[in-house]
């Protein structure tokens, strides 16, 4: 058994769980662990690494020595260069700092496409671990990003951006969602009526796309973009 997984079951110790559990609520796969334990592998990759030590709220260090935790200041600092949209007055982001409570910093998944991130769904679609302020922690767990393709979206979103979207089955019209047509996923505003459910891209050579009777068997909104992070 490696130091390193003694440490782990550790933590599930102090936490009152058992590693399976932690397992099944980060979507670690079991084997991952089981080859620590067994010493096949010394350590962990940092999307694991990332994954255990949010869960524990413990630094990241303390799972991989290799990786560094993040500063609350640096999450802040980050979001301020990439955020679409900022609310000062002239609309630029500000060189002020806030102090955030590092127990609302969240390393959330970065999914390669939308399709990825509500298609079909596997733990191999994500590129990566970015930090993310979230105010409220029962969203963590339906939050995600993912990287956009195609200009259907252009200005507010462009090819290369990244979209914050909370999972979630229904939004308000007007709203931009992440919307699912059978296998297909797409990012539209949306405007819905009785039998008819309106998709509309903000560039205006995209015209609507209207679906309608029997159609919308085969439609489901999956989330709501809450956040664009624009490409530097």
């Amino acid at each position: 058994m490696s130091e390193l997984y003694d440490r782990i079951q550790e933590l599930c110790k102090e936490a009152g769980i058992t590693v399976t559990k932690l397992c099944r609520d980060t979507g670690i796969s079991r084997s991952t662990l089981s080859e620590l334990n067994k010493g096949r592998t010394k350590s962990l990759s940092s999307k694991v690494s990332y994954k255990i030590a949010d869960y524990f709220h413990v630094p990241l260090e303390y799972i991989n020595e290799n990786c560094v935790s993040v500063n609350p200041l640096d999450v802040l600092a980050f979001k301020d260069k990439i955020v679409l949209e900022s609310n000062t007055e002239d609309d630029k982001p500000t060189d002020t700092l806030t102090v955030l409570p590092t127990d609302k910093i969240h390393m959330i998944p970065v999914f390669g496409s939308v399709a990825a991130g509500f298609g079909a769904y596997a733990s191999s679609d994500i590129i990566e671990y970015i930090p993310l302020y979230i105010e409220n922690d029962c969203d963590v767990a339906d939050t995600i990003c993912i990287t956009v393709k195609g200009q259907s979206m252009y200005p507010k979103i462009e090819e290369g951006d990244r979209i914050v979207v909370r999972r979630q089955d229904s939004v308000d019209n007007g709203r931009i969602a992440v919307v699912m047509i059978g296998d297909e996923a797409v990012v539209k505003r949306v405007e819905c009526e009785k039998n008819k459910l309106t998709l509309i891209s903000i560039n205006p050579e995209y015209p609507p796309r209207v679906i309608e009777g029997k159609d919308l068997e085969d439609v489901r909104i999956v989330g709501l973009v809450q956040e664009v992070m624009k490409k530097l």
